[in-house]
């Protein structure tokens, strides 16, 4: 094989939903344009991946699981480079393996509809690190819409677009703490839900309701962020920007109470987002270090973002065989 590769797969930031995708739960993703990209040519076999932005032990073990879980024979000869920030919640190991997921599906001349792709990759990054993680960042990474966030119910894998009104603007601020899941209380903290869940012969906390929960705060923050997603999707698509960051700073508050996510970092620079301006902020991805999302109106997100040493994302389209 000498077929030529050349794919993209994005990012992600979450407006809000933390901890609700392996919950069955709802999250409001948008796909930015920070991207993985892998360029080259497909081989007989062999797997060679240059890594322009010095990939480690964990880009070979995902790569390798990306192609046992598609089981394909074909090969790689290509660079991988990414623009995605490693370790800041942004994704950057689900861009990864989509990317490599489109790569070796265009060499073995295999095509896979949305949601299949995602599960693959996402089965294959559990594989590869150990962390049990949701289909968030995998599905968004491979369905992102240009200028929309996505409504996704993480049990049917139904995705929504909702247009982002042309009065947004969405900021990213590194928080400088690097996000390890396999060495957090993330796995503690799925085992914690799904214990809860059992206890309450639910199939997962998408079923719980608050009454049921009051006294459980983990599964609590669960429940009322799932509301709070469908709340947000309903503000964005009214344009009721105001609302939607009131709803971001209550998730802030239940991710740092109620799932003890959060840290001193984070807390601070969801602070100071607000006082630059911003008229909400939480922390985004599964927490522990990482980034921190806001809104703003359009016109002063710049400003917002230059406040806290940050940057303006835009939601693009996902993943695209070039």
């Amino acid at each position: 094989m000498t077929g030529e590769i050349d794919v993209r797969a994005p990012g992600r930031v979450n407006l809000i939903g933390d901890h609700t995708d392996y919950n069955d739960g709802f999250v409001l993703p948008l796909a930015i344009d920070r991207e993985c990209c892998v360029r080259g040519h497909a081989t007989a076999g062999e797997l060679r991946l240059r890594w322009r932005d010095g990939g480690d032990a964990n880009s070979e073990r995902i790569a390798h699981a990306v192609r046992d879980v598609l089981g394909v024979d074909a090969g790689l000869d290509a660079e991988v480079a990414s623009t995605v920030p490693i370790g800041s919640g942004l994704s950057s190991s689900s861009a990864l393996a989509v990317a490599l997921a489109c790569a070796f599906c265009n060499a073995a001349r295999l095509e896979l509809p949305p949601r299949e792709l995602a599960r693959a990759c996402q089965r294959a990054e559990t594989d590869a690190t150990g962390v049990p993680g949701g289909i968030m960042d995998q599905l968004t990474s491979v369905s992102g819409r240009a200028g929309c966030a996505l409504l996704i119910d993480c049990r049917s894998l139904d995705v929504r677009p909702v247009p982002l009104p042309e009065s947004i603007g969405v900021v990213v601020v590194d928080s400088g703490s690097p996000r390890t899941l396999a060495g957090s209380a993330y796995t503690e903290r799925r085992a914690a839900c799904e214990a809860v869940a059992a206890r309450l012969g639910l199939r997962a906390l998408r079923d719980a309701t608050l009454e049921q929960v009051a006294d459980e705060p983990r599964a609590r923050h669960v429940v009322t962020e799932n509301e709070r997603v469908l709340a947000a999707a309903g503000a964005l698509a009214s344009g009721d920007l105001v609302e939607l960051g009131r709803l971001m700073l209550e998730s802030h508050a239940s991710l740092r109470n109620d799932y003890a996510v959060s840290t001193p970092e984070l807390d601070a620079l969801v602070d100071a987002l607000v006082a630059a301006g911003a008229l909400g902020a939480r922390l985004t991805g599964a927490g522990f270090g990482g980034c921190v999302v806001a809104v703003a109106h359009a016109e002063e997100a710049e400003s917002v973002a230059r406040a806290v040493s940050g940057f303006v994302v835009r939601a693009v389209d996902g993943a695209i065989a070039e």
